[in-house]
């Protein structure tokens, strides 16, 4: 009996703490909008952009691909993911040192690999969302190398993959959850200011 007690009050903590919240729902399709606006059909890179960070055309289709996730829109999902394999294939390498070049190759690879694989998978936002996961990791490492040229927010999600949890990169402190759409968009806790 005390088992079932502690369980339904742990489920309700973990409720409480990752209540979905309906009215970010507006602002985060705004947000996709606006990212998909500026990482669609992305022009080369610019020597002023790559100066500011050469990795931003790819964090923009990231950060598409996440708002697109947290209103659990997989088409926007899929061309933010194309967008993303679009602007790995522009990046120019030649301004790198050889420490940053490592890096870059390192990841490149199977982010590229995560980003086509959401790309090709409108209609199965579960799959999308297990690629975001593994793109996540490699594009905290992007981000940690690089900088983004803007103010970027790591979040931790406790609940995702049955309790192992999930961390994502956002542009806003306010939580906007990739991994539970609608359902929980609320869920989570910023650990990390990236600048």
């Amino acid at each position: 009996m005390k088992y079932i007690i502690l369980t339904a009050a742990t489920s309700m903590v973990f409720l409480t703490a990752c209540n979905s919240n309906n009215s970010q729902s507006k602002a985060v399709s705004d947000t996709v909008q606006s990212a998909q606006a500026t990482s669609g059909n992305m022009p080369a890179a610019t020597d002023k952009q790559q100066s500011e960070s050469p990795v931003k055309a790819i964090v923009n289709s990231y950060l598409a691909m996440k708002n697109a996730l947290a209103i659990d829109n997989d088409k926007s999902t899929a061309t933010a993911g194309d967008a993303m394999v679009e602007a790995f294939q522009q990046f120019n390498k030649s301004s790198l040192t050889a420490e940053q070049k490592k890096v870059y190759e390192d990841v490149e690879s199977d982010a590229r690999e995560h980003a086509e694989h959401i790309g090709k998978n409108a209609g199965n936002i579960k799959h999308q969302r297990e690629h975001f996961e593994m793109l996540s990791k490699d594009m905290y490492e992007l981000v940690k190398t690089y900088g983004a040229g803007q103010q970027l927010y790591y979040d931790h999600c406790p609940m995702y993959n049955n309790g192992k949890g999930a961390d994502w990169i956002s542009e806003t402190k306010e939580i906007s959850n990739p991994y539970f759409g609608k359902e929980m968009s609320a869920c989570g806790t910023v650990t990390e200011e990236l600048k």
